[in-house]
């Protein structure tokens, strides 16, 4: 914003001309007797060509239903997929508690820990085994959060597939193909004009 350029405008623009496409577009939400939380959670590396910083994306359902997204860069620069992964899990894994309170709150009662699916089985192994101490001591200490509410099963990593990654549409761009797919799995529906 301090010193706009045309690749700038560009951007800006593509992202008017999709809104103005997509207008009549919205979350469907229907009745259900499925109200366990289950989070999607992804990061890119390195992606933003500026300060390398990386952005982690995030989506919670209710069922089968949306509920809370965030997509943000991430305060620090990362050295590695694995770890830029993981700070994305740990963000998440703060936001899965606090939201697992909020539903519990609405007595909606929650069992067992609220799964996280990742795609990165090297962020997983790295939550759940601090033996990798020795490549992950470098990380601040606020990112090792995670391990502790693993260990006390308030939340669990899940390894999901890269092309069954929600959360894939919050990090980076997508194929029209996969963007379109990934919008239907998040409950994004043109709505029906009577």
């Amino acid at each position: 914003m301090e010193a706009p350029t045309s690749t700038h405008m560009k951007a800006a623009k593509r992202i008017l001309r999709y809104l103005k496409g997509t207008i009549d577009f919205g979350l469907s939400y229907s009745s259900s007797h499925d109200f366990q939380l289950m989070g999607f959670c992804d990061s890119d590396f390195a992606g933003d060509i500026d300060d390398r910083k990386s952005t982690t994306g995030f989506v919670f359902f209710l069922g089968d239903c949306c509920i809370s997204w965030s997509s943000k860069k991430q305060p620090i620069v990362t050295l590695s997929t694995c770890e830029a992964e993981y700070v994305a899990a740990t963000s998440c894994s703060c936001h899965a508690i606090w939201l697992k309170r909020l539903v519990e709150e609405l007595h909606l009662p929650q069992e067992g820990p609220t799964k996280i699916c990742i795609d990165n089985k090297s962020a997983q192994a790295l939550a759940k085994n601090p033996m990798f101490h020795d490549r992950s001591k470098h990380i601040g200490t606020i990112y090792h959060f995670i391990r502790e509410h693993i260990v006390n099963k308030e939340v669990e990593l899940k390894f999901v597939k890269t092309q069954d990654q929600v959360a894939d549409i919050f990090t980076k761009p997508l194929k029209f193909e996969d963007f379109r797919r990934m919008r239907e799995n998040l409950g994004v529906t043109k709505k029906c004009s009577n």
